[in-house]
């Protein structure tokens, strides 16, 4: 690979700068229209050198962003937020044991193979008849069990909308993703048949 003098220069092979009206190889990559993200790299616009100059100078890479998301952005622990799903507290029998709280592997094989027998000895039962799988999920997300009615569940949600929204914290934000599960759990939990 040959070095060059400026950094980011990449040989072109017939791709032409483009800078309106500029006929100049396009050797220089800078950001396109289309930004990165989970499904790709983005689009890219190819400049030669004095072009590619001219769009730095004037490229805003804070362009739309609200004051919150640039603090965020600068953060140097942007993009480390998220925890790995084995270790969320959270972690439950759809996803991966949280291999953290076992010395043995086989011992979180076991305990999520009685987890998963424990569900389904559950299903069975007469009280949960009146619930499907997901609705029952929804009604552990709420703390619920099985026998509760319209008015109780009308009564954990909103107190559990007071424990998590952010209006009721002190504008902690720290809780909205148990503050959305609620929401979701609900919103399936008050059109289910069982409540008609």
């Amino acid at each position: 690979m040959r070095q060059h003098r400026f950094h980011g220069r990449i040989e072109s092979s017939g791709r032409e700068c483009t800078w309106p009206g500029c006929r100049e190889a396009g050797e220089f990559r800078a950001p396109g229209g289309r930004p990165s993200g989970f499904d790709g790299p983005g689009d890219y616009r190819w400049f030669c050198l004095d072009h590619v100059r001219q769009f730095n100078s004037g490229y805003d890479y804070f362009d739309g962003m609200d004051s919150e998301e640039i603090l965020r952005a600068q953060s140097p622990l942007h993009g480390w937020e998220t925890q790995t799903r084995a270790f969320r507290p959270d972690a439950g029998l759809d996803s991966s044991p949280r291999w953290a709280d076992f010395s043995d592997p086989l011992e979180a094989i076991t305990a999520r193979a009685r987890a998963h027998a424990k569900r389904r000895q559950a299903d069975l039962r007469p009280e949960n008849a009146r619930f499907s799988p997901n609705e029952r999920r929804a009604l552990e997300v709420l703390g619920l069990d099985a026998e509760v009615d319209r008015k109780t569940l009308r009564l954990r949600y909103t107190r559990l909308l007071r424990q998590y929204h952010p209006d009721h914290n002190g504008g902690d934000h720290g809780h909205a993703a148990r503050l959305q599960g609620v929401v979701e759990a609900y919103q399936l939990l008050r059109k289910a048949p069982a409540f008609a």
